[in-house]
């Protein structure tokens, strides 16, 4: 059986939930063992190819179908795509799955769950504080919706979990789907997983 041709593991929770820095510890675990990824940061998406755009739900959708569009872009051509971004709406994110998958290539829902208190209190900027106070409009996840995944390939509790928890998760979600091999030993044992890039079949 042939393996999808790349893959985008797309981490989607509620602002300061920790999917920048989930993703960036999984791009550093994953570049040890020389396997090629890019990260899209749904901020950095915003400042670059995304300017102007605001808050509504039709703004929202639209940023997060550029990520998805350069998501696609890399992935059917074999590249290890981690897109990090609220993406609050189950449809758009479900859209970006089937445009990524009609190109044969994988796609690695991660939700990152976490209670918004814990949130409110980890929040330097207090900005959950005002949202909840009712200061801050179009706020995700108090005055505007967030839809949970239904069926995630991942889901992750940074509350509850620390980031080496939680990033392995995600290395024995794509170990599963064929992207990544470990050593037997190492994955029975408390110690980090060992883990080498599968080259591409010939």
């Amino acid at each position: 059986m042939t393996r999808p041709k790349g893959f985008t593991v797309w981490f989607t929770g509620l602002s300061g939930a920790g999917k920048t820095t989930l993703a960036t510890a999984l791009a550093s675990e994953l570049g040890l063992c020389g396997l090629k990824v890019e990260i899209l940061d749904g901020d950095e998406v915003r400042s670059n190819l995304s300017k102007g755009l605001g808050f509504s739900k039709e703004d929202r959708d639209t940023n997060i179908r550029r990520i998805g569009y350069v998501s696609r872009l890399l992935a059917r051509n074999g590249a290890g795509v981690i897109a990090a971004a609220i993406s609050p709406y189950r449809e758009v994110r479900d859209e970006v799955r089937r445009t990524i998958e009609s190109e044969g290539a994988a796609f690695i829902e991660v939700f990152v769950k976490c209670p918004i208190d814990v949130l409110a209190e980890r929040d330097v900027k207090g900005l959950y504080k005002k949202a909840l106070a009712g200061e801050i409009k179009e706020f995700t996840g108090v005055s505007d919706p967030y839809e949970e995944p239904l069926d995630p390939e991942v889901v992750v509790e940074t509350d509850r979990e620390t980031i080496e928890q939680s990033a392995r998760k995600i290395v024995q979600e794509l170990t599963r789907q064929g992207f990544l091999r470990t050593d037997r030993e190492n994955a029975r044992s408390q110690t980090p997983i060992r883990i080498e890039h599968v080259p591409e079949a010939a």
